[in-house]
């Protein structure tokens, strides 16, 4: 074997002792390298809690290495010599250790992925084996089928796996429990929130360091209370089993003006950082139904979450390949208004999803999908602009998991690859899943005119503007009747009100 070492790239959201490079490495010979970049940091403006996030659990894994042995070099966004790129850091490493090789674990965006190609020292990728599906696994899963869709796919991670499994049939006889998950929220909420955690001296540096550097992003950094290591996620993730997850499956959807968090876990950004593995994420959540702790449509619909809907995003985006974020199959190209970024907006429902956005670097699903997300699409906002955005402002987004779930399932910029029809609606559904609408503004029962919910008469201005794209559409064939049986009258004000709306949003007016 030769002594000359080889640099082991381990990068902020591959904080997992198991990850491929480290498995491929040699303690006593390679080099560690881990980086805070500026070029990671402001590719998009993220949001700062994102950043102290990654920057503080980087620090800490690096320390955990380095504990087991291994030799690191570790660049701190301040220090001198920061080249300010990943490959500009493998190449001052390869200088200073002699290192003629990279062993890195694949990265989840193609914009790192050609980086590291691009190289001038060589960089082996190695699978992302943290995953359940691997590329191929998906590939062959996807081969021949005229849709994508990800019931099927989970239902092969689920036999794959045996989580909820009685021998080859689903536990209880279904696959899927989603009509038991559609609660509004109750009188009271009996879940505190999610763990949270006190900086040590580790965080309070990179918290100095992040509101020195993005103190101009948007986002609210402090108090900053997010797990930054192993430990710590564990913690977060019993917490929730423990405490939350027996309501989470009823109330999933639910959302409140008050209550930020209602029973949802918030460990995404702990799962897609690597602090935490699906493996021990879902098997805590089957032992909680195992033992009678948590219900069975609490515990499929989590993992359904984590084994469906996350390895399946994730086939879509390397199925699709690098041009996947710039789709825009309707060709939608307004401009993303303001109150996106400054939550000034008449919409309750909107400015509450953009204020805990901002000062949370986190929302849940419903939030993004049909409050922001539904908006955006109804009124043709660019989804190249939406993507970025979305990849912009929460803790646990990348680019693997965020542009399928923006481009595709919110935006239906993809053409139908990831949805069989548009994610839109009016405000009746955000009325029935929300307490919003009681402070708003804008009249939810009102259709049209000034004190209308926009929700409304955007929805069927959406369906007729895109008539014959959706109008066959076997899905949606039931609110086209309901659009022609509509009289001349109502469908003309119903646009005109729509037009209006969009007219002052496009000047800047507050709306």
């Amino acid at each position: 074997m030769s002594d000359t070492p080889r640099l082991i790239l381990v990068l902020g959201d591959q904080l997992s002792p198991e990850l491929s490079a480290l498995a491929e490495a040699n303690k006593s010979r390679d080099v560690v390298v881990m980086a805070e970049v500026a070029d990671e940091a402001s590719y998009v403006p993220h949001h700062p809690k994102k950043i102290a996030f990654l920057f503080a659990a980087m620090r800490k894994f690096a320390a955990q290495l380095r504990e087991d042995g291994w030799r690191v070099e570790y660049t701190r966004l301040d220090d001198a010599q920061n080249t300010g790129s990943i490959p500009g850091e493998l190449l001052r490493r390869a200088q200073d250790t002699g290192a003629k090789e990279v062993l890195a674990t694949e990265p989840g965006e193609f914009r790192l992925i050609a980086a590291l190609e691009e190289c001038p020292i060589p960089v082996h990728q190695f699978p992302d084996t943290r995953f359940l599906a691997s590329h191929t696994e998906f590939e062959e899963w996807a081969e021949g089928r005229k849709e994508l869709r990800m019931e099927w796919f989970y239902r092969e991670m689920r036999r794959k796996t045996g989580l909820l499994m009685d021998a080859d049939k689903p536990e209880g006889g279904k696959w899927n429990y989603d009509h038991d998950n559609r609660k509004p929220a109750p009188d009271r909420i009996t879940f505190g929130g999610p763990m949270q955690f006190t900086p040590d001296d580790t965080v309070e540096e990179v918290l100095d360091l992040v509101e020195r550097r993005f103190d101009n992003n948007f986002g609210t950094l402090r108090p900053f209370w997010f797990a930054t290591d192993r430990v710590q996620a564990r913690q977060a993730l019993s917490h929730f089993i423990r405490n939350a997850l027996p309501d989470f499956g009823d109330y999933q959807d639910a959302m409140l003006a008050e209550n930020r968090f209602l029973y949802h876990s918030v460990i995404s950004m702990y799962l897609n950082a690597g602090l935490l593995t699906w493996q021990e994420i879902c098997e805590a959540a089957e032992d909680a139904y195992k033992n009678g702790d948590a219900p069975l449509n609490a515990v499929e619909g989590f993992i359904r979450q984590i084994i469906g809907w996350r390895e399946y995003m994730r086939g879509i985006y390397f199925r699709e390949g690098p041009d996947y974020t710039r789709r825009n199959w309707l060709n939608h190209q307004r401009k993303l208004p303001g109150f996106y970024w400054d939550a000034q907006t008449d919409m309750l429902c909107v400015a509450k999803a953009v204020e805990q956005t901002r000062d949370e670097a986190y929302a849940h699903h419903i939030q993004r999908l049909m409050v922001t997300g539904n908006f955006a699409l109804l009124a043709g906002i660019d989804p190249h602009e939406v993507h970025e955005w979305y990849l912009a402002v929460y803790a646990d987004a990348y680019e693997w998991v965020e542009a399928p779930n923006v481009i595709g399932m919110s935006q239906f910029a993809d053409g139908g690859i990831v949805g069989s029809k548009p994610y839109v609606s009016g405000g009746n559904y955000i009325n029935k899943m929300s307490n919003y609408c009681k402070g708003c503004a804008y009249d939810v029962a009102t259709k049209t005119g000034e004190k209308a919910c926009p929700f409304n008469y955007l929805y069927w201005a959406f369906l007729h503007r895109h008539r014959d794209r959706f109008g066959k559409n076997p899905r949606m064939a039931q609110m086209y009747r309901t659009w022609s049986r509509m009289s001349d009258e109502k469908r003309q004000a119903t646009l005109d009100s729509a037009e209006a709306f969009l007219d002052r949003m496009s000047r800047g007016d507050r709306i």
